[in-house]
């Protein structure tokens, strides 16, 4: 069933932002006929590529986590994913591009979450004077890291529509008794210098910013009761807090009950004059259940000691790859191979990394399968320290818990 409310505001041809939404920096390899839509082609070099595969073993909440039952960053995204195409297909907006936005959102999140997104927040602030946070990260991974393979077998950039590489910068940001309206002005998508700067240029990055926060609020309880967070005092107070708003019984804060309420709330209070918006007491209820997981779960005591180590793990791959630096690409090569006899997989996979990225004469060489963008000008420690924040952040839990293995065996 849809109701169409926004049909006229869709991005479709019809829209005047349609040329500017479809735009791409770089051409994508023409192989012929294609069924798909730009957005279509989006979303799939999108899910083809090794960024959105680690999304599976990156925490959401809980790091690292045996239990295969608890929420990962793939698990969210493909909620996200979820809530958005039911709102966009009831509204009669563009579903294929908040598909392709959805599953991009969170390509540049770091390892061990929010708190590995501070670690590596302070050092780029203490390295380099300037500002880290992942909806950035997630721009610059798909704009200038990420890589496919063309029909040549050469590696190239993804290459993504603005109106995608502008839903994902501009994903995050608290949602509050203001409406969400789309900007009207087509910027400069690196400019941006902070988070929650700009509202998303089209309705469909708009559904996907508020489908962030429904999506995540829910699972954080079912996880946290999985993992025996909650106190029988604590889910009492969260019983208080639903009394407040319909009454529903504990066992029914999960994320399938809230996603439902809120959708539907949503869908019955948006329209193009008011925006997409949600009802001022489901926006309360958002807010205190917010509250209630940032005081009871996000903070929770039995966190501190893994975000001591996810902090020990981030300072000490980036300690160990920085000692490596030389102006003379040459020497910075040698030095990193001598250290992969104490740091061979850290050492191994950086060092094709600044292959990959970094390092021109690779380009020259018979049979290079690299044509994406050199991003690391090597030879200044400023552009080496960037390439270490970059690959550090494009880890998952497990891979820098590996790395970090390596610094602390003695054979």
């Amino acid at each position: 069933m849809k109701t169409n409310k926004f049909k006229s505001v869709a991005t479709t041809k019809r829209s005047p932002k349609w040329d500017q939404t479809i735009s791409r920096e770089c051409a994508l390899p023409n192989r012929g006929p294609d069924i798909r839509s730009e957005f279509a082609r989006d979303n799939n070099r999108i899910l083809h590529s090794t960024a959105y595969r680690r999304l599976k073993h990156k925490t959401q909440v809980f790091f690292a986590t045996a239990n295969d039952h608890v929420c990962t960053r793939i698990e969210h995204v493909n909620h996200v994913s979820s809530v958005s195409h039911t709102i966009a297909m009831y509204l009669g907006l563009n579903v294929e591009l908040t598909s392709a936005i959805a599953i991009g959102h969170d390509l540049g999140h770091a390892p061990f979450g929010h708190a590995g997104e501070d670690y590596i927040k302070k050092i780029t602030k203490d390295e380099l004077g300037e500002n880290f946070w992942h909806e950035r990260n997630s721009l610059r991974f798909v704009d200038d890291i990420e890589t496919l393979e063309d029909h040549h077998g050469k590696h190239i950039n993804l290459g993504l529509t603005y109106g995608v590489r502008d839903g994902i910068v501009c994903h995050c940001g608290e949602i509050n008794e203001n409406a969400l309206k789309p900007r009207d002005e087509a910027i400069d998508l690196k400019s941006i210098i902070k988070a929650n700067e700009f509202s998303p240029y089209t309705w469909e990055g708009c559904v996907v910013k508020i489908s962030d926060k429904i999506a995540y609020l829910g699972r954080d309880i079912e996880d946290a009761l999985t993992m025996r967070i909650l106190t029988m005092s604590e889910k009492k107070e969260l019983f208080k807090i639903t009394q407040q708003f319909g009454g529903k019984k504990i066992r029914e804060i999960n994320n399938t009950i809230l996603i439902h309420s809120l959708i539907i709330d949503l869908c019955r209070n948006s329209s193009p004059e008011e925006g997409i918006k949600i009802s001022t007491q489901n926006i309360q209820l958002m807010n205190m259940v917010k509250q209630f997981n940032y005081k009871n779960i996000y903070v929770h005591k039995r966190l501190d000691i893994f975000k001591k180590y996810a902090e020990l793990i981030i300072q000490s791959l980036y300690q160990i790859l920085v000692e490596n630096f030389s102006p003379d690409i040459e020497r910075l090569i040698y030095s990193i191979k001598k250290s992969m006899e104490f740091y061979p997989v850290l050492c191994k996979t950086f060092l094709e990394w600044l292959l990959k990225y970094g390092i021109p004469s690779e380009r020259k060489k018979e049979g290079n399968i690299y044509q994406n963008k050199l991003i690391y000008d090597l030879t200044k420690e400023a552009g080496y320290k960037m390439a270490i924040i970059d690959f550090i952040s494009g880890m998952t839990d497990n891979f820098a818990i590996k790395s970090f293995n390596e610094t602390i065996t003695f054979i």
